[in-house]
């Protein structure tokens, strides 16, 4: 046509750009230099090229040939020319230029064309600017069920509940689409009574009407229901689609209702609807939650189109089914990350206590500069605080504000831990008090963290605010309160909080806050009492409520009791470790070493080992792991010398070590060479030498400190003049200038 000269007649030049537009197999850059070569376009010719930038998702082509149409003072605009362009303006989510053109609407007279008027409702609805898009509506001389459902699906899509009730009870007639689009917005907005009662109600209902209040029980956690109303669906013969099935299979997993899961598997084969993406996602997802991990591989490695959510939803399934190892070589080979993959690998490695991998993963991530969200920062706190790696805490706190992220009730309660359980009390009160909102958690890591610091009098103080405050408290709380109580010995307080979340707050005690009142009353000497509580509870005791009675027997010295306990415990729970060695060290204090040696002796018959006694130091943001006796350290020579530095201090200050700990038949140097090697004061001498001061030196120990560290540490704190914070299995201890924040009670 170019070379015959026919391009130049308008019509024939109208007739094969239409072709040219409407052919899926024909670049619409082929359209653009037919176009280009039409030399006196007419309305129909713009509109037909408009309307094709549009169709092939290039809106911006579109206004940009409407802006050369007006540029060249091309007359050729019509009824039909502005909503193409207003539909434009909807995709790109552009009021500004949505309204450039509605000025030019009303400029032009088409202002009165009903099908004018939706466009511009539906696009100032699309764009979220409601309040034009009622103004229009309301000044709109002619409305049509399209005005009625464009008004109505913004105020859906904005979930603007009361507005969209009153439109859609103003509606002369309620068509299905205006029902389906109630059901919708009811159900993300809760509102699950009267979506179901809409539903009786409609007097047609089609695939969409039934897909809509299958996802409202499935948004709304009704798994059963959802199941149940697609059976429905099913029986009246109401043809399927893969949304509807993405809802059913949530739905499934929910539940752990695998079997079901194969059975719509199977219907989804037979209707020919498999090869969907987000169809195979759902099942990989369903799969993998209900634990069937080989059934979830399959389908991933046979996908042929496999999407970012593929991805993610198999290393999760990996996560959750414990193959971290396996999850971590698919994340590596992933053609690319986003956050929802960042985030599924690092909370895997914190949930299964990978917690070095966790904070080496994250500092990966920001190397990639991938920004963190809420679930990431919160793993790789949770990791922070296991490791008592404060520094790296402090970064991310100072990363959140810096980022200007919003500190929410999960976030502020997880920063709240983690600097309670590292000491920094200041620190956590900060937290606390700059967060806009408090959850019941949010009190109870503070009411728990204080008392573990040895606050006690404030953590009780604490929890008469949160009542004040009108805060209900839960049983974590009241272990909080108990646990406060324990700390310092403060039996009749105990007594008096037990007994009100029993009677005032019905709250029914659990066997953890039993193993409280035992430990309580046993720390101060009132044994006979804590046991009579043991044997009178309600439920079984476990071996931390056994335990805590036996702990108490050795430190009042009831030999008779304490082994009597003992031995029952070990006919319990023969492979538990620390009952053993508690009841070795009630006859190695009175110097039973043949009774000695046949604990020794039945923990090798069970194949029980000892958890060797570790301490944990943060210095220059690297987290250091000593063990007993450990020689392994590439800094060792000088913690030799700062150890004996330490020796000669602590004997000048009058430190004598306590050899009752040393459950050994050897002679009393030896005794005392070993006492020196536990690896807390490996790890205290490591921070004279790399933590400097002012700092203090924060040490986590995986047991409880022993009576002769404890001593040591306050002797050193003096004798070096430092801060020591050290955190063992049950509590902190604040050393400072020879005295300890536990007042010498744990």
């Amino acid at each position: 046509m170019i070379l015959t000269g026919f391009i130049k007649d308008t019509f024939a030049a109208s007739r094969i750009l239409k072709y040219s537009t409407d052919s899926p197999f024909i670049h619409i850059h082929q359209s653009f230099q037919i176009f280009n070569h039409i030399e006196n376009p007419n309305g129909f010719i713009w509109n037909t090229m408009m309307r094709a930038c549009v169709q092939r998702n290039y809106p911006e082509k579109a206004i940009f040939f409407y802006k050369l149409m007006v540029d060249n003072n091309v007359g050729g605009s019509d009824n039909y020319t502005h909503p193409i362009l207003i539909q434009a303006c909807a995709i790109r989510f552009s009021d500004f230029e949505g309204k450039q053109m509605h000025n030019h609407v009303l400029k032009l007279g088409f202002d009165s064309d009903v099908y004018v008027q939706n466009t511009l409702i539906n696009m100032y609805a699309v764009c979220g600017s409601m309040g034009d898009a009622r103004q229009l509506f309301d000044e709109s001389p002619v409305l049509d069920s399209v005005s009625w459902n464009s008004i109505l699906a913004g105020y859906v899509q904005i979930e603007d509940v009361e507005n969209a009730k009153c439109i859609y009870e103003l509606m002369p007639e309620r068509n299905t689409i205006a029902s389906n689009s109630m059901i919708m917005l009811l159900g993300r907005t809760g509102h699950v009574d009267e979506a179901c009662q809409l539903f009786n109600e409609m007097p047609e209902k089609d695939m969409v009407s039934w897909s809509a209040l299958i996802s409202c029980y499935e948004q709304n956690e009704m798994s059963e229901d959802a199941l149940v109303m697609f059976m429905q669906m099913t029986t009246n013969g109401i043809m399927v689609d893969e949304v509807v099935m993405v809802s059913v299979l949530s739905a499934c997993a929910h539940l752990l209702a695998v079997n079901i899961g194969k059975m719509i598997h199977g219907l989804v084969v037979k209707i020919g609807i498999e090869s969907y993406v987000n169809l195979q996602n759902a099942f990989i997802h369903l799969y993998s939650t209900c634990g069937d991990i080989k059934a979830a591989e399959k389908l991933f490695n046979a996908g042929c189109q496999l999407d970012q959510i593929s991805w993610n939803s198999m290393i999760s399934g990996y996560l959750k089914c414990g193959s971290v190892e396996i999850a971590k070589k698919l994340f590596d080979s992933m053609p690319s990350k986003d956050i929802v993959s960042w985030s599924a690998m690092i909370s895997g490695y914190a949930q299964h206590d990978h917690f070095s991998e966790t904070l080496a993963l994250f500092q990966e991530m920001q190397l990639e500069g991938i920004r963190p969200d809420e679930t990431t920062l919160v793993s790789v706190i949770s990791a922070c605080t296991h490791l008592a790696a404060l520094d790296l805490g402090k970064w991310i706190h100072a990363y959140i504000k810096k980022n200007g992220l919003k500190v929410n009730v999960i976030l502020g309660t997880t920063l709240i831990d983690m600097y309670m359980k590292c000491g920094s009390v200041e620190n956590a009160l900060e937290v606390f008090h700059g967060m806009e909102e408090r959850g019941v958690s949010t009190w109870n890591a503070l009411i728990l963290g204080l008392a573990i610091n040895g606050l006690v009098d404030k953590s009780l103080d604490t929890f008469f605010d949160m009542k004040k405050c009108g805060v209900v408290p839960n049983e974590i709380t009241f272990m909080g309160v108990l646990g406060a109580c324990r700390h310092m010995g403060l039996v009749d307080e105990g007594r008096h909080h037990f007994n009100s979340m029993i009677q005032e707050h019905q709250i029914e005690p659990n066997v953890k806050h039993y193993g409280c009142m035992v430990d309580l009353l046993g720390r101060a000497g009132m044994l006979k009492e804590a046991e009579e509580i043991l044997e009178s509870m309600p439920m079984a005791p476990d071996v931390a409520t056994w335990g805590a009675l036996l702990g108490a027997c050795k430190k009042h010295g009831e030999n008779e009791m304490g082994q009597r306990v003992g031995r029952k415990l070990i006919e319990l729970q023969p492979d538990h470790d620390g009952l053993h060695v508690l009841l070795s060290n009630i006859y190695a204090s009175k110097g039973h070493w043949d009774d000695v040696l046949q604990v020794r002796g039945t923990m090798i018959q069970h194949r029980v080992v000892k958890t060797p006694g570790c301490s944990m130091i943060e210095a220059n943001g690297v987290v250091h792991e000593f063990l007993a006796g450990d020689k392994t350290h590439p800094l060792i020579n000088e913690i030799e010398d700062k150890l004996d530095e330490m020796n000669k201090k602590l004997k000048m200050e009058g430190y004598v070590p306590d050899t009752n700990e040393v459950s050994l038949d050897i002679d009393q140097e030896e005794k005392e060479t070993s006492l020196f090697r536990h690896s807390e004061k490996l790890a205290i001498a490591f921070g004279l030498i790399a933590v400097i001061p002012p700092t203090p030196i924060r040490i986590m120990k995986n047991l409880r400190i022993c009576n002769d560290c404890h001593s040591a540490a306050k002797f050193i704190s003096r004798a070096f003049d430092r801060e020591i914070v050290v955190r063992d299995r049950h509590r902190f201890h604040h050393f400072k200038q020879g005295s300890c924040s536990c007042m010498d009670y744990w």
